[in-house]
């Protein structure tokens, strides 16, 4: 990449193009949502762990997607159109500004859930609504300069000002919470229209799939580095407490082996490889994807909340705490098993994967209401990654694993 950064025209990236990988700007950009993840995390663990589950689940749901959707929006812009000068560099820092906006205002969003009041999503979308300005300001300038795709960057520009229309309305009328819900999915489903309707209706976008694939693992491996950063987090407090205990050591031992088999088997899949193949399903990956990075992320919610059990700062079931991290290590492990395969296409090892993944969560949830513990249950259910990737292991050798055969 070249050192200058003085104005380009924005006239679109080579899909074909050698190399390309994320820039230093766009790993930087990544970085600055670990805040927003970790906020919504933390307040997640909290709530759930005072029994509030409402508050908990729908204070999660909004926050994380607020966070994941503006970023897989700037992702695909920036396979396309990345120019990497000074303009381009600025509208990219005010986005930044725009995460630690949103992340600010998660608190009150959970409380006044919480308190079954007006959603207060005042600050959230006031952030939000920084972060989608300066990308419509970036599919103006594409407009502009890339006239082969001009029709297709104002339908984003459009349907992008319409959907902030939608939230500005969400955010200051003041409705409970089921038509601030229902005022919600209409947003979402107007964000999710945009992309659809500018790359069917018009000149598809040149995004790269080997970019493209490489901004979503990275994604992936900082949202895991978060999980481990505050199961360390919530340790060492602990620790501080009352010392060292067996306990605590068995927690931290399986949380970082939970992480590293994640990570193992999302890569050993290289989940989003046969994209480049099959182009016509990236609506699919692209949105799909965002289940596999909320789960990711809510998986360490679930190792704090074992962790805040064990330090007896929560009351509520055994089966509630495990389920808290079992569901979202469901969604990452299938989420990951299916995307791959929707993707290269079905083989005998499917069926397999999924039963591998299957039986640990089932067996964990069978201890607990056997009385077997939760401490033997999270560490029975933490082998959900790790069974498949010895299958996958396994069959390597025998030349049937699923990423050698998409080679």
């Amino acid at each position: 990449m070249s050192v200058s950064t003085s104005l380009r025209r924005m006239t679109g990236r080579d899909p074909a193009e050698d190399g390309r990988g994320p820039s230093d700007l766009e790993v930087f950009y990544d970085l600055v949502f670990v805040v927003a993840f970790s906020i919504a995390g933390t307040q997640f663990a909290e709530y759930l762990a005072q029994g509030h589950y409402r508050a908990a689940i729908v204070g999660y749901l909004l926050s994380t997607f607020a966070s994941v959707w503006a970023w897989i929006n700037f992702a695909w812009f920036a396979s396309a159109f990345d120019t990497d000068d000074w303009i381009y560099r600025m509208l990219t820092l005010l986005q930044m500004v725009g995460v630690a906006i949103i992340a600010i205002g998660l608190p009150p969003v959970f409380a006044s859930i919480d308190a079954n009041a007006h959603v207060d999503l005042t600050v959230v979308v006031i952030g939000y609504m920084v972060m989608r300005v300066a990308m419509i300001v970036q599919w103006l300038r594409a407009a502009a300069q890339a006239r082969e795709w001009r029709a297709t960057c104002l339908t984003y520009a459009g349907m992008t000002a319409v959907a902030q229309v939608g939230w500005i309305i969400v955010a200051v009328e003041p409705l409970t919470l089921g038509p601030t819900l229902i005022g919600i999915v209409v947003c979402v489903v107007l964000e999710l229209l945009g992309p659809g309707i500018a790359e069917t209706r018009f000149r598809r976008t040149p995004w790269h799939p080997g970019h493209i694939v490489e901004r979503y693992s990275t994604l992936v491996v900082i949202t895991l580095g978060e999980g481990v950063v505050g199961t360390v987090a919530v340790l060492q407090a602990i620790i501080d407490r009352t010392g060292w205990s067996v306990e605590t050591a068995v927690l931290g031992l399986a949380a970082m082996g939970l992480t590293f088999a994640m990570w193992w088997l999302y890569f050993r899949l290289e989940v989003g490889r046969p994209l480049g193949e099959n182009p016509g399903k990236c609506f699919v990956f692209g949105y799909g994807s965002m289940a596999i990075f909320i789960g990711c992320a809510a998986v360490g919610t679930g190792v704090h909340l074992v962790a805040m059990w064990l330090d007896g700062e929560t009351r509520i079931p055994e089966m509630a705490v495990l389920l808290s991290g079992a569901i979202p290590l469901a969604i990452f492990c299938f989420g990951t098993i299916a995307m791959y395969y929707f993707l290269a296409g079905s083989d005998a090892l499917l069926i397999p994967l999924v039963v591998a993944t299957a039986l640990p969560l089932v067996s964990a949830v069978a201890v607990v209401a056997a009385g077997g513990g939760l401490l033997v249950a999270t560490v029975v259910g933490c082998l959900a990654p790790v069974l498949p990737v010895l299958l996958v292991e396994l069959t390597a050798r025998r030349g049937r694993a699923p990423s050698e055969r998409s080679s």
